[in-house]
């Protein structure tokens, strides 16, 4: 079965997200007010809605995430 180009592009970033949170993730205090935390939430925006579309979701979310933010559930679009 054929991959998309698309597919072969999404999963290296999401090979990279599970290593930030599988290695590096835990030796940080944890700092994210929302649920999903901020790596949650990326990885599950570029699984929904691509690798661009994911990015600038998640990346947004990042720009939102700081300490005068009353945080909060926030799932992805």
């Amino acid at each position: 079965m054929k991959r998309s180009f698309r597919e072969w592009i999404r999963k290296p970033a999401l090979l990279l997200l599970q290593f930030y949170k599988q290695f590096i993730s835990p030796f940080l205090p944890r700092a994210c007010r929302f649920e999903p935390t901020c790596s949650v939430y990326m990885y599950q925006a570029i699984q929904k809605r691509g690798l661009l579309r994911g990015m600038f979701l998640g990346v947004w979310r990042l720009l939102r995430c700081h300490p005068f933010c009353a945080g909060g559930f926030d799932p992805v679009p």
